[in-house]
This record gives structure tokens, C-alpha cells and sequence, in this order.
């Protein structure tokens, strides 16, 4: 019997990679998105699709109907709201009718009313409409739980609705083929006998474990590097061209400055060390750039964000801020003109900071400025080059960026827009 996971968060990993390309290749990486996992062992693999896809982490309950005098056998499973669904070929099999499991039906209702309660609290259910939700579990064997989950999500009109699965059987992805609109797993073995056969470790949660992961803030998206002052009153995220903001001495020296001045500093690495030569693709960087503004809007609630974009992580900056809600956008020795078309969309106040001696930079910026109209300002830090090498040069950029995130994410600078 070979593992294939070491546990439910390294699952949790891998799946998400596999549902992050999905919703990319099918046009869905931009629609606002919900993780709903199924309790108990399906919230530590949800934590972590939700982490990557920058989303929030809520439950979707639903119970099995054991075979009389073999529980652990399903023929069938039930909501709290009592949708409910039969294996039909094996109460066929087994002499059994629906009006023979309303006992079980009624208990097994009552346990996920139960578990409901426990889990959300006074919460009220997640407004799914439109949504691309995605439905997370630790594996996939018969499917009717599952199923029975999506046909009850199905009823709430999501506008994309997915079943994710680190291990997965065939039957299984059949079974939920008529009941999502896709069906996503990280390994199909060609035997499959449990769920739990694929793990090293698959100890079972506990109540305490899902309120526990469910109280947790959420990881951000990708890897990154947040300083926080005692009082914070907004969040800046950094942008790099390279990808690497974290790696970044220049970025750091500014976001230091910002969180002296009470700003939350987000150094987010956008892209992998086996993607930068991907760095000019800005449709990625803004699309991952949109995750971590919605994360830090989740993490961070009630604050401003604003954005600092270096090179070509200052059109993905505008890209990303032109369907987000961002305060207020810096550039230092950007590219805002491979944002294209979505200069014109952009109405977060740009500040875009330019090296007197970077000729061909300037002109570029110019142009943008042009398009973005009364949205954008450029100055130009005379005497500087592209990096800002010179002495006191990036000095100067911190400070023009710390007095634009003042003037225009304080209530006061909102108030003046």
C-alpha cells in the first residue's frame, strides 16, 4: 500500500495547485470565491486551498445514512435543511426503502444540525450567489456526501461550483459530475480501497480541531514578509518585477519606513524562483496580486490598502487595483504603461516616482499619466537612475510614498476624493 500525502495539510498543498490552475485556465482566477470543506478531515486541506487562493474558509455539513446494522457502509446522506440522497442501486440490492431509513435520516439530520451549530455559530450562512465556491474534502470514495452537499449549494445559484479532492475514485468523480460543474482531484489511484490508505497520518479531528482552524487568520497567498506597527492604519502591499518583493533590500528599506509610520507592510513574493522569467506577464502578477488584496482585506478588516509597484509590479499594481478596492497606488521606476487598457479603469490616486536619468522610463510614465488623467501624478527624483542607487535617492522615495499613503488612506485624504 503506497502513501501518497504525509498528512491533510500537505494534501491540502498539493490540491491547491491543481484547483489554482483550473480556475486560471477556465477564465474563473478572478471571480470572487469561497472554500467551503467538508467536516471534520476535510478543514485542514481547505485551509490551505483557501490560503492560496486568497479565500475565505467556511463548512458545508453534510452526513452519511448508514446501513442498518453496518454504519459504516453508506446508502445514502442528508443536509440540515433535509436534502437527502439515496444510493438507489444498493438499497435496490439490499431489500431496503427510503421509509426504512427515516430513522437514520432523522438522526443523522439532527448530528449535522449539530455540528452546523457548533461550527458557524450565529454566523449566517455565506452568500454564494455568482461566487465560485469550491467544495473541499480529505478524499472522494462513493460521493453521495459530497453530492448531496453540491445539490444543496446548487439550490443557492453559485456562479461555478467545484468538488476538490486531494485522492479521489473513479466512481466517486462520476457520481459528482451531474452535481458540479467540475470535478478536481491531485491523485486518482487505480485501486482505490479507503481515503485514508493514501496518507501517513489521518488521526481523526475533533470538534475543538475545526473550530480551531476555522478561528485561524488566514495565511496569506503566497509567501511574504509582514511587519506590523502596534496601531496600524492601513496595509501596503509590495509588488516587485522580479516576483520577489521579500528579496528586495530596496522594497524593504521603503516598507520599513512605512511601518514606522503605521502602516502594515506586505512584502509578497508573486511568482516562484522557477517563474521569473514570467515576470513580464502581467495578466499572473495582477491576478495573484487580486488574491493578496482580497487576503488582506479578510486579514486586515476596516483598513485601507494601498499598493507599491516596482518595474513590472507596477502594472500589475493598476491591472490588479482597477477591479479592487485600493485606496491609493505607488510606482517606483515602474512600467504603468504595460498595464494597457486598464489605466483608463484605474481610480485609486497613482503616485508614479521616476529617476531623473532613467530617460526612457520617464517618457513612459508620462504617457500613462496622460491616459490616467487627474487620477495620476509623476514626479521625477532628479539625479537618480532606475534603482535609485544614488545617495539619498531612495530616501526620497520613501518619503514621497509615506506622504501619499498619508494624504490618501487617511479618512481625511478619503473624504477629499
Amino acid at each position: 500500500m503506497n502513501t501518497v500525502f504525509a498528512d491533510r495539510t500537505a494534501a491540502g498543498q498539493a490540491l491547491a495547485d491543481v484547483v489554482r490552475e483550473h480556475l486560471r485556465a477556465h477564465g474563473w482566477a478572478d471571480t470572487p470565491s469561497i472554500v467551503l470543506a467538508l467536516p471534520r478531515g476535510g478543514l485542514p486541506v481547505g485551509a490551505q486551498v483557501a490560503a492560496a487562493l486568497g479565500a475565505p474558509l467556511d463548512v458545508v455539513v453534510a452526513r452519511k445514512i448508514g446501513m442498518p446494522g453496518h454504519e459504516e457502509f453508506g446508502v445514502g446522506a442528508v443536509t440540515p435543511d433535509g436534502t437527502t440522497i439515496f444510493h438507489r442501486d444498493v438499497l435496490t440490492r439490499s431489500g431496503l426503502t427510503e421509509s426504512d431509513l427515516v430513522g437514520h435520516v432523522s438522526r443523522e439530520r439532527a448530528e449535522a444540525n449539530r455540528r452546523l451549530r457548533r461550527y458557524r455559530g450565529d454566523r449566517p450562512a455565506p452568500d454564494i450567489a455568482g461566487k465560485t465556491v469550491i467544495v473541499v474534502d480529505d478524499g472522494l470514495a462513493t460521493g453521495v456526501t459530497a453530492a448531496v452537499a453540491l445539490r444543496e449549494l446548487r439550490s443557492r445559484r453559485p456562479g461555478y461550483l467545484v468538488f476538490a479532492a486531494p485522492v479521489c475514485s473513479d466512481t466517486g468523480m462520476e457520481t459528482l459530475r451531474e452535481h458540479a460543474d467540475a470535478v478536481l482531484c491531485a491523485h486518482v489511484p487505480e485501486r482505490f480501497w479507503a481515503v485514508g490508505q493514501w496518507y501517513q497520518d489521518f488521526a481523526q479531528l475533533s470538534d475543538a480541531d475545526v473550530e480551531a482552524i476555522l478561528a485561524q487568520e488566514p495565511s496569506p497567498p503566497m509567501p511574504a514578509t509582514i511587519m506590523r506597527p502596534e496601531d496600524p492604519r492601513g496595509v501596503v502591499i509590495f509588488a516587485h518585477g522580479s516576483g520577489s518583493s521579500r528579496h528586495s533590500p530596496r522594497n524593504r528599506m521603503v516598507a520599513g519606513h512605512l511601518t514606522e509610520d503605521g502602516h502594515v507592510t506586505v512584502l509578497m513574493d508573486l511568482l516562484t524562483p522557477d517563474e521569473e522569467e514570467r515576470r513580464f506577464d502581467i495578466e499572473l502578477l495582477a491576478s495573484r496580486l487580486g488574491t493578496a488584496i482580497d487576503w488582506a482585506h479578510r486579514s486586515f478588516p476596516g483598513l485601507p490598502i494601498g499598493l507599491f509597484g516596482a518595474s513590472t509590479g507596477a502594472a500589475a499594481a493598476l491591472v490588479a487595483a482597477a477591479g479592487k478596492p485600493v485606496r491609493a497606488i505607488v510606482s517606483r521606476g515602474g512600467r504603468p504603461d504595460l498595464a494597457g487598457e486598464a489605466l483608463r479603469e484605474v481610480t485609486a490616486p497613482t503616485l508614479l516616482i521616476v529617476g531623473g536619468n532613467d530617460d526612457i522610463v520617464i517618457q513612459l510614465n508620462e504617457a500613462a499619466a496622460q491616459i490616467m488623467g487627474g487620477w495620476a501624478k509623476l514626479v521625477i527624483v532628479p539625479g537618480a537612475t532606475h534603482l535609485f542607487p544614488e545617495p539619498g535617492a531612495l530616501e526620497q522615495v520613501a518619503e514621497l510614498a509615506r506622504d501619499w499613503f498619508d494624504r490618501h488612506m487617511s479618512p481625511a485624504g478619503a473624504a477629499r476624493r
